[in-house]
């Protein structure tokens, strides 16, 4: 896999990642010690990144494309905790942390590219660096508190009262996510989405 340096769209590459929420505040000094620790992969749709239940962990950040969290039971029955796009970033922070497998895969919804590194070394990289590291982990709580109060939406409000919530809070990805998967986050069948859409309830 391509550095960001040996990338022919490194000059495109290094803009989007100056532009990521957890990375716009880097000195040129810090973004001389991460850049090379960075490889950029491009993921058809459907691609895994990462698996549920592995201990092997990589940091990323979202450059272009969609992708999701999504945790899987015994029954192979899947629930999307979260969607993600560019400036955003995907991890398995808590887990390393903790040192548990990771408790959910992570899943490109679109075509999507993303620049990663082991989640180990991103760790030492922030823990030289306290500023990024607290810009890191309050979006990593943001994040936590948004798969929280997307679970409790899931029981308190309606079909309309649901999908109306995501439009409200994620109007730049509604119409670029795939119907079914967003009507599987929202707990809808297609045809329900597709109903409310068509009442102009959306």
């Amino acid at each position: 896999m391509p550095t960001v340096e040996t990338h022919p769209e490194k000059n495109v590459i290094r803009v989007q990642l100056r532009q990521n929420l957890v990375l716009n505040e880097i000195t040129e000094d810090e973004w001389a010690e991460l850049e090379p620790q960075l490889t950029i992969v491009d993921c058809q749709k459907g691609e895994f990144l990462l698996h549920q239940g592995v201990h092997e962990m990589e940091q990323y950040f979202i450059l272009d494309g969609i992708l999701k969290r999504v945790v899987t039971n015994q029954q192979a029955k899947e629930m999307i905790l979260r969607f993600s796009d560019e400036r955003n970033m995907e991890t398995s922070y808590a887990a390393s942390r903790l040192k548990t497998p990771t408790p959910y895969s992570i899943i490109s919804v679109t075509k999507a590219r993303v620049a990663k590194l082991p989640l180990q070394q991103w760790i030492a990289f922030i823990d030289n660096h306290p500023h990024v590291k607290q810009a890191f982990e309050h979006s990593v709580m943001h994040l936590m508190s948004d798969i929280m109060a997307h679970t409790i939406t899931l029981h308190l409000l309606d079909a309309p009262g649901r999908v109306q919530r995501f439009v409200r809070k994620h109007p730049e990805i509604f119409d670029r996510i795939p119907k079914k998967e967003l009507a599987s986050y929202l707990n809808l069948s297609p045809e329900t989405l597709s109903r409310l859409k068509h009442q102009g309830k959306i």
